[in-house]
């Protein structure tokens, strides 16, 4: 098939161009999630390593689940940041396992959703997460964690806005591939000029090995048996699991939008609950054995628009790829030099985008402010996530017999607004195949 061909006709089993081809197209998937999927250890202390193994396995669990008629890629999600940061604020090794395993809980959250959505239909579940309950917690998440990005570009803020420029010229100017991964454009060419100035120390690359293992038990959920703090489980659960709210919309919206990329409505067959079912158990899988939540991402959503080759074999060689590369601690090790500075410009980015996506959720769904039960409901969210998030606590805290727990404020916001939707009278959001679209910013979220 030439060239002119591939660039003007969708192509839908990819083995029409030749092995060769085939294998450009999974490291360009595989280059398209890297940016943000390894920029998520990075930010939290969580393995570099582990989180491309199980971004690798997570996706081909989700194709196995979706009957491998789906072209989505699942890489770490930005989302749950904010609750890894709740239980380990400074990545404190003896807590991220805590935080796995409530990020793992909300993994099952999926599942239960999962079988809701076979049960008794999308649209009798989804009028519980209406845009005006959804659109205000995406909000919140980005507000909240502005403060850690202004923190880390203070590290050195040339740097920082370097990062910057480079992410939203790539963007805005780029073309092709270039526009893609502007992500993964601004984290090299600022730690290209930060290492090019000294303000990065290679020791850790000299020491680390070509390769091994891509995780250590010490650092799993499993780590915990026999040994666990009651209440800081309790904690974790009730901090994390309302944070997989906000990704269970974002991802019938990326379902919604490579439905709308491909031509094929993925939202009938295979279906959200297998859709759903595959991204939860891909998440409680990574998250037990210390990776960073899954979600599928819509950089890949881009590449499929960009090549109009939409077979999943592609997707699942960009997998098989990601896999590789994760038993390569010199690698790994690469990424963890990473400035402080780049990861501050490149977050202060994302996060901004979270909350974007947010406003855009309300926007394009057309949530009618002129209600007051709307417009209480996003006050209270908006309000109390961030009243707390910025308050000298930074989370609510009552006592259950012995064990203490804590909930987050984003944690507070969700669960208020969930129970304000239910019983303020004047529902009028309904839930339809025809979604807005993608929940996501192309190049970015998750």
């Amino acid at each position: 098939m030439s060239k002119e061909n591939v660039n003007q006709e969708a192509i839908y089993d990819a083995r029409t161009l030749g092995v060769p081809k085939m294998m450009v197209l999974g490291f360009q998937h595989m280059f398209a999630m890297f940016g943000a999927t390894v920029l998520v250890p990075a930010l939290t202390g969580l393995s570099v390593s582990a989180t491309l193994l199980f971004a690798g396995l997570g996706t081909l669990l989700f194709h196995l689940l979706a009957k491998g008629k789906v072209p989505a890629f699942l890489g770490s999600s930005f989302v749950f940041l904010a609750g890894y940061w709740a239980i380990a604020p400074n990545g404190e090794p003896e807590l991220l396992p805590y935080a796995c395993f409530g990020v793992a809980i909300a993994g099952l959250v999926y599942v239960i959703l999962s079988a809701l959505f076979k049960v008794f239909g999308a649209k009798k579940v989804m009028r519980f997460f209406p845009p005006i309950v959804t659109g205000p917690i995406i909000i919140a998440i980005g507000l909240c964690l502005s403060s850690s990005a202004i923190a880390n570009c203070e590290a050195n803020w040339w740097i920082a806005i370097l990062a910057i420029v480079v992410v939203v010229a790539s963007n805005i100017w780029g073309k092709g591939m270039i526009k893609i991964i502007p992500i993964l454009l601004g984290v090299v060419v600022s730690y290209v000029v930060a290492a090019l100035t000294g303000n990065v120390d290679f020791t850790a690359v000299k020491e680390a090995a070509w390769i091994g293992l891509p995780f250590q038990m010490q650092n799993t959920v499993f780590s915990l048996i026999g040994k666990a703090d009651t209440s800081l489980l309790i904690t974790s659960v009730i901090t994390i699991v309302p944070i997989a709210i906000a990704t269970m919309i974002e991802h019938i919206g990326d379902i919604s939008a490579i439905s709308s990329t491909t031509g094929k409505n993925f939202i009938a067959d295979p279906g959200l609950h297998r859709t759903l079912l595959g991204d939860g158990l891909a998440t409680t899988l990574a998250s037990l054995f210390g990776a960073p939540a899954n979600t599928t991402y819509g950089e890949n959503t881009g590449v499929l628009a960009l090549t109009k080759i939409y077979d999943p074999r592609v997707i699942r060689i960009a997998a098989y790829l990601a896999i590789l590369f994760s038993f390569c601690p010199k690698f790994a090790a690469l990424v963890s030099c990473m400035p402080t500075a780049t990861i501050g410009g490149v977050s202060l980015v994302l996060y901004g985008m979270i909350s974007a996506v947010g406003v855009r959720n309300v926007v394009e769904n057309k949530v009618d402010f002129t209600k007051s039960r709307n417009v209480l409901i996003a006050a209270f969210i908006l309000v109390l996530s961030i009243g707390i998030a910025y308050s000298e606590a930074g989370a609510i805290s009552f006592s259950i017999g012995s064990a203490t727990i804590s909930l987050t404020a984003l944690a507070v916001g969700a669960l208020v607004g969930i129970i304000l939707n239910a019983v303020l009278p004047g529902k009028d959001y309904e839930f339809g195949t025809d979604l807005q679209g993608d929940t996501s910013v192309n190049f970015i979220i998750q």
